[in-house]
């Protein structure tokens, strides 16, 4: 059969009798008949050329196409009640949070982010996805994704208006291993010049920062590999021997344990966040509250477990 041929309407009482598990109660809920209930599901069974419950005594046992058939049924009707409840500004059923994020951006940030809704809302769905800023709010403006997080502004587009919303900051650290380098041992920039280093890629929003930091201090460094992804570069800082520019959780185990050091910090080189929105999206309550968090909410947690005696914290970057 076509797509045309399925007859959602019989969809709908299947899925109805098949959450109550009861014909009478099912077609009092719909205002039909039990048996006006009972003949559009065999002709959605016939449409399928398959059966969907068999008869166990006086209850009604899905069979296992039933399952499948319920599988999908769950989620068309699931989202029906989703949207309506999205238009009329209010939450109902399975919640489909949709969050996009810049590939360079911390995954242990993005985590403490949405954890609240982690831990507290079993009916939400959440759909994460990376990838670049402009491909990102490509998908926004279509209403594709709810919400970006991203570690630079967006300029003003006045054909495609987006609300910016600052989320914290921090700050953005030189560490490198502990069996060559002393805590606090260099001044950044100006004692950078030729030095081995690690940095991240031009895409992140730090490499403009930092660069412009060596060029107005007449310092180059000595490049030896520029890296986007954030779990990466925390690898080749604990492998390598050579310093490395990143965000300090990214390598907060190592630099509880010791392997790893602080070697120098500049009050200029902090990493800001944001979350992008469209400025006539329909209202998600618990979007609405992740954004309602104070600045900097998301990065306490997450440097709290760099404090001895916290926890272990994350291991990711």
């Amino acid at each position: 059969m076509n797509l045309e041929q399925l007859n959602f309407h019989h969809l709908l009482y299947f899925w109805r009798v098949a959450k109550v598990g009861h014909l009478t109660r099912a077609a009092l809920e719909l205002h039909t008949s039990q048996s006006a209930l009972s003949a559009q599901i065999r002709q959605l069974e016939g449409r399928l050329g398959e059966v969907l419950f068999a008869r166990e005594g006086r209850r009604l046992v899905l069979t296992d196409t039933g399952q499948l058939v319920l599988s999908y049924a769950e989620n068309i009707f699931g989202l029906g009640q989703e949207m309506l409840g999205r238009l009329q500004g209010r939450s109902e059923g399975m919640t489909r949070l949709r969050m996009g994020s810049v590939a360079t951006l911390s995954r242990n940030y993005q985590e403490n982010w949405i954890r609240p809704l982690l831990a507290d809302h079993p009916s939400v769905v959440l759909i994460l996805e990376s990838g670049l800023l402009e491909g990102l709010l490509a998908r926004l403006a279509q209403h594709q994704l709810d919400v970006v997080l991203a570690n630079e502004t967006v300029p003003a587009d006045p054909d495609h208006p987006l609300h910016c919303r600052f989320l914290g900051s921090q700050a953005i650290s030189l560490v490198g291993p502990a069996s060559i380098w002393t805590a606090h041992s260099l001044r950044v920039p100006e004692d950078l010049d030729g030095i081995d280093i690690t940095l991240p890629g031009p895409r992140h929003a730090l490499r403009a920062q930092f660069d412009a930091l060596c060029a107005s201090a007449g310092v180059t460094p000595r490049l030896h590999a520029e890296v986007d992804d954030m779990a990466m570069l925390r690898l080749i800082a604990r492998d390598s021997g050579w310093l490395t520019v990143l965000p300090e959780v990214v390598v907060q185990d190592e630099l509880r344990s010791g392997s790893l050091v602080t070697v120098g910090q500049s009050t200029q080189l902090q990493e800001r966040f944001f979350a992008i929105t469209t400025p006539h999206r329909h209202r998600i309550e618990i979007l609405e509250r992740l954004l309602s968090r104070s600045p900097d909410a998301a990065m306490t947690c997450q440097l709290s477990s760099l404090q001895p005696g916290v926890g272990r914290g994350f291991s990711r970057a």
